[in-house]
C-alpha cells in the first residue's frame, strides 16, 4: 500500500480507483490463475489441498483485504472512489457500509438493477453508465437509468471497452461518451444538453475538477 499511497498523495489525483471485488475468475473455474502462491500461503501447505471452494475463499479473502487497504487510504487522503464490482455484490457492500459517510463512491459501469441502484444511492453514493446502455439486450440497464435522480449519476467511456452502438466490438473512444448521453436523454426523455451539462457537473463536484 505505501507506493500507492506515494502516488495517491500526488496533487493531480482526483480519486483511488478503479478498485474493488471481481468474482468472475475464480480458482476454481481456472487452476492455472496467475496468483497461485498466494493461495499456498493462504489455504494450505499441501498444493493437493488448493482446489475448488478453498481455493476460491482464499482469493476472495485476499481482494477483500487489498480492497479494505485501499478504502482505508482514501479515507486517509480525503478522495472519492471509483468501484468496480463485478459478480461480488454483497461483499462489496458490506465491506462498503462500514466506510459509510467518510467519501463517495461511483460504481462504475453500472448494469444492475434497479433495487441495486437504490441500495448505492441510499448510502450516499453514485453510479456510472457506458455504452451498455445503447446495447439491444440492455434493458434492464435503462429502466435502471431512468429511475436514477439527476446529479447521481455520471456518464464513461470504459476505454478500450464496451463501445457504444454502433460501434459496438470495437474499440471505444472517449468521444463516444456523447452516445452514451444521448441514449441516456432519449430513455430519460430528457434534453441532451441538460444530461451534458448535470453529468458534467456530477463529474466535476465528485472528482473535485475545480477545487
Amino acid at each position: 500500500i505505501d507506493p500507492l499511497r506515494e502516488i495517491a498523495k500526488q496533487p493531480r489525483v482526483a480519486a483511488i480507483g478503479e478498485i474493488g471485488l471481481d468474482y468472475h475468475h475464480l480458482p476454481s473455474v481456472d487452476m492455472e490463475h496467475p496468483f497461485q502462491d498466494i493461495y499456498r500461503m493462504e489455504v494450505a501447505q499441501d498444493p493437493n489441498a488448493l482446489t475448488g471452494e478453498l481455493a476460491d475463499q482464499a482469493y476472495k479473502n485476499g481482494q477483500k483485504i487489498a480492497f479494505e487497504m485501499q478504502l482505508d487510504l482514501a479515507v486517509e487522503l480525503g478522495l472519492n472512489v471509483v468501484i468496480h464490482q463485478r459478480d461480488a455484490w454483497e461483499d462489496t457492500l458490506e465491506i462498503l457500509s462500514n466506510y459509510t459517510g467518510k467519501f463517495r463512491a461511483v460504481f462504475h459501469c453500472f448494469g444492475g438493477t434497479q433495487e441495486q441502484a437504490s441500495e448505492i444511492l441510499e448510502m450516499g453514493h453514485l453510479v456510472s453508465f457506458t455504452g451498455i446502455v445503447t446495447f439491444k439486450n440492455a434493458q434492464q440497464v435503462r429502466d435502471t437509468a431512468l429511475t436514477i435522480p439527476s446529479g447521481r449519476f455520471m456518464v464513461e467511456t470504459d476505454c478500450p471497452y464496451l463501445a457504444p452502438m454502433p460501434y459496438r466490438g470495437k474499440r471505444c473512444e472517449p468521444a463516444y461518451t456523447r452516445l452514451v448521453a444521448e441514449k441516456l436523454a432519449e430513455v430519460r426523455k430528457e434534453d441532451f444538453d441538460s444530461i451534458c451539462n448535470n453529468t458534467t457537473q456530477t463529474a466535476e463536484d465528485f472528482f473535485r475538477l475545480n477545487g
